[in-house]
């Protein structure tokens, strides 16, 4: 498989953001953001889109850990 030429990363890249920023604004019914999902999905190579979900609830989970916010469960909090 060739990398993706400029135009595509772009591409893949304006997909990824449009999704983000819905799933951001819709926190509490993330179904409203199928449409930009499947645009995410036919824009970026597969791999891709696995490495981006994986860096999105990392950097999701970040963020409340640094904000304090972070609940560790009952079952980690005993071990």
């Amino acid at each position: 498989m060739a990398a993706p030429s400029l135009k595509e990363r772009q591409l893949c890249w304006g997909a990824r953001d449009a999704y983000w920023t819905c799933l951001d604004e819709n926190a509490e019914d993330p179904s409203r953001c199928e449409k930009f999902r499947r645009s995410f999905e036919a824009s970026c190579p597969q791999q891709w889109i696995k490495y981006f979900d994986k860096r999105r609830d990392y950097l999701k989970f970040k963020e409340k850990f640094e904000a304090g916010q972070f609940q560790p469960s009952k079952t980690t909090s005993k071990s």
